[in-house]
């Protein structure tokens, strides 16, 4: 049982067993939303958990337990939640292996009339064998339908224990009733049967819904359980090997300094301070190869250390660290509801009643009919048997966990279903350029100074303005300087001002550094640079101004142009492949930028964007406009090419409009400036090399710094959703054509509950199937998403 506590209404993760179907779901959430306090209920039948929003109050944790338990179900701990979920393969099975021990011998005279073999038991072995099927090992059904029945709502258990005692009980009225020396034709072997295979079926779901599961689990294991603490004598353990304290690492600090043997996990994570080493993180990032330490390299906790014996500084513990919110945000999304759900639970909340409705019709059709009670008693139990909510309630959650948690295992973070639904929908992608489709390391190429200026003054003096800033122009400024060898001085009255650039003092002066066009507010003359500017910008570069304040006798005081910086940057490698893939998919690409359009223009034909795809000269302020713009179909052209002109990968560079007159929009960044264009999107996806505001605010975090992510994303949601689709079509069809046959007599009740077993078994096996995705599937799929609504871009 987790509880989170933030500035929103605290929320509750409680385990809760006994849930058999959707039924069982609904009922739950109508328990717990009955509380006072609870402002909302989520149950998941795969995960066999609920997760409660609720407004804080006394004893609120007792009193939803308490609900749950009075609903019929048990609240789990979070001790037996993790012992059912590494149970062996084989917990659970000793009922059933006795179940077909005991149904074994009803079953063989079945199989010998088959060939003219007359070896029916005697009604008394018949009823001796069977009972306990039906009472013992199928108490479990009477339990948990004698508790739906209390609380005036229906399940599956009360569908089988209704159905399989009313078999049993025609088969003792019929065996007490025959004459003397009589044989009676008893329907014992269709109960027990029927009790049996539904307890096969539940124990076959038991291990595919472990199976789905195995992503958290797998995640948990990474966490090692003890830390080498370096103890009071620090750098002698370092030096001369001496002793480290062994702790666990719930009791380490930030702060600590551990040594990480070669071969070992990295309990937390940290900063390397001594040695250096090859690290493998494909656990955490789905990148292959190991990745070079060296000192100050940051250590993320759950990766494995190469062949170097390391210390590092403790910079987060517990919940703070990446792998714990990796955990986390696989775990919501696991949680969470499909909003396509929705139709399920509404289904779920009058199928028992409709099906119990049905059979009494079954049984009143037949008996009007003229058919003998007998015939329609079985008939009426075939239709109880085979109705099966159990699909239903399992087809959304066992492909959504099946979905995130393969698409958490190569680098893709979901954080909550909805982003998945809406991801395959998505017909334009919108990259911010820095730091997402380039390098974000750019280099300070030019320094044009104004006649009269020194140049390694103003070089000076422009890097100990921008030294406490995180920009990449300013961290390029500064790398030129340390590279000259300058002394970097403290600057004074330094300002950020957003979407412009900065200003401060630097050696006694004024300065104001940025962008041309805030060059240009300032009505500061570019004079004889600005034939370079033009130039340079042509060029591709991006270009900043360096002005500093001198004081007139009128007008008061203005700003002269000192120096023009021009900034080079490289594309990401694979990023322009991974664009055309998106092209090839049937998806247009945009990329925003605020530099000037020249310098944007020129990344968009090195990245092989069109011009129309190419927003330029967009303050940071601006960028969840564009993207409602984009939403909308206000920006941009949908000519494109010429209708038919191939794209790069093969096929048709189509797209679609999703949205009536309008589109669905996925926007892709990585820095602070980037989170309201994340939240205004559609679906926000974020670089885990950005910023923790920028992953908060995304719906998906993309763990590695790698444009085909994107893609692969998209192509993950496109096949999570299509199983939710298939799983949904089955458990629907399997219902619609079960219960008529059912109805009409085509289907005994044997075969009705192997049927239902079946459908709960092939719901959970097709979700799966997912597990077998990787990003080479989806760089293969290069044939437009949905030609049959394509049109040109």
């Amino acid at each position: 049982m987790n509880t989170s506590t933030t500035l929103s209404p605290p929320t509750l993760d409680i385990g809760i067993g006994g849930m058999t179907c959707a039924s069982c779901v609904a009922r739950v959430e109508k328990a717990l939303k009955k509380v006072p306090g609870v402002q909302d209920a989520s149950v998941n039948l795969a995960t066999e958990s609920a997760r409660i929003v609720f407004a804080p109050g006394e004893q609120m944790e007792a009193r939803l337990r308490r609900a749950v338990r009075d609903a019929g179900y048990e609240p789990r701990t979070p001790a037996q939640s993790d012992a059912a979920a590494d149970a062996s393969p084989w917990t659970g099975f000793g009922p059933v292996g006795l179940g077909l021990l005991l149904c074994a011998p009803l079953v063989l005279p079945m199989i010998g009339g088959l060939f003219g073999q007359h070896w029916m038991l005697p009604a008394w072995l018949q009823f001796a064998l069977a009972t306990p099927v039906q009472f013992i090992l199928g108490a479990r059904f009477y339990k948990a339908g004698w508790h739906a029945a209390r609380a005036l709502s229906g399940n599956m258990d009360l569908l089988v224990a209704i159905g399989t005692t009313a078999g049993w009980a025609l088969s003792v009225w019929l065996w007490l009733g025959a004459a003397p020396g009589a044989m009676a034709h008893l329907y014992f072997e269709g109960s027990a049967l029927v009790v049996t295979l539904v307890l096969l079926g539940k124990w076959l779901e038991a291990r595919a819904k472990r199976q789905a599961s195995a992503a958290i689990r797998a995640l948990h294991a990474l966490r090692p359980d003890v830390a080498h603490l370096i103890g009071p004598d620090g750098d002698a353990v370092t030096q001369r090997g001496g002793s480290t304290m062994d702790v666990p690492v719930a009791e380490v600090l930030v702060g600590d300094r551990i040594v990480v043997l070669p071969g070992e996990r990295f309990p937390v994570d940290g900063t390397l301070l001594q040695g250096r080493t090859q690290v493998d993180e494909s656990m955490l990032t789905g990148e292959p190869l190991p990745v070079a330490k060296d000192a100050d390299s940051l250590l993320t906790g759950g990766s494995i250390n190469g062949e170097g014996r390391v210390v590092m500084r403790v910079d987060a513990v517990g919940s703070e660290t990446v792998l714990a919110h990796i955990i986390r945000l696989v775990e919501d999304a696991q949680a969470a509801k499909a909003p396509i759900q929705r139709l399920v639970d509404q289904v779920s909340s009058v199928f028992v009643p409709v099906v119990l409705g049905l059979a009494l019709v079954t049984l009143l059709g037949w008996l009007w009919a003229g058919a003998p009670f007998e015939a329609a008693v079985i008939d009426a139990v075939a239709v109880l048997v085979i109705a099966c909510p159990c699909a239903l309630g399992l087809a959304t959650p066992a492909a959504i966990m099946a979905g995130t948690g393969v698409a958490a295992k190569h680098g893709i973070l979901i954080k909550d279903a909805q982003a998945l639904e809406l991801a395959h929908k998505v017909d334009i992608v919108a990259f911010d350029k820095t730091g997402t489709l380039t390098v974000g390391r750019p280099r300070l190429t030019e320094l044009a100074v104004a006649e009269g200026t020194h140049e390694a003054a103003l070089l000076a003096a422009a890097a100990s303005l921008q030294s406490g800033s995180e920009h990449p122009l300013a961290r390029a400024v500064v790398a030129a300087a340390q590279a000259r060898g300058m002394a970097i001085e403290a600057p004074e009255d330094v300002r950020a001002v957003p979407g412009r650039g900065s200003e401060g003092e630097a050696g006694g002066r004024s300065y104001r550094i940025g962008s041309l066009r805030w060059m240009d507010e300032l009505q500061v003359d570019l004079g004889a640079l600005a034939a370079r500017a033009a130039a340079l910008q042509a060029q591709g570069a991006t270009v900043s101004a360096m002005a500093e304040k001198v004081s007139e006798p009128a007008p008061g005081e203005r700003y002269v142009l000192r120096a023009l910086m021009a900034f080079g940057d490289e594309p990401k490698p694979g990023a322009r492949q991974a664009l055309a893939l998106l092209r090839a998919r049937g998806i247009r690409t945009v990329m925003i930028s605020g530099d000037n359009r020249g310098a944007a223009l020129a990344m968009g034909a090195r990245l092989g964007l069109a011009p129309e795809d190419v927003m330029a000269e967009v303050l940071p302020g601006d960028k969840a406009a564009r993207v409602v713009e984009l939403k909308r179909g206000d920006h941009g052209s949908d000519a494109g090419p010429p209708q038919g002109e191939a794209s790069p990968l093969g096929g048709q560079r189509r797209t679609r409009s999703s949205k009536r007159g309008g589109h669905t929009v996925a926007m892709v960044g990585d820095g602070v400036n980037d989170a309201p264009a994340l939240a205004a999107a559609d679906v926000g996806m974020a670089m885990g090399n950005g910023t923790d505001v920028a992953m908060h605010a995304a719906g998906v975090t993309l763990m590695r710094g790698d444009v085909a992510l994107v893609a692969a994303a998209l192509d993950i949601s496109d096949r999570t959703v299509a199983k939710i689709r298939q799983n949904l079509f089955w458990a629907f069809a399997y219902n619609a054509a079960g219960i008529p046959l059912a109805a009409f007599g085509y289907l005994n009740p044997v075969l009705a509950g192997a049927a239902m077993a079946l459908s709960s078994v092939s719901v959970v096996s097709n979700a799966l199937l997912l597990k077998r995705w990787t990003p080479r599937a989806a760089a293969s799929k290069t044939t437009p998403r949905t030609a049959s609504a394509a049109r040109p871009v």
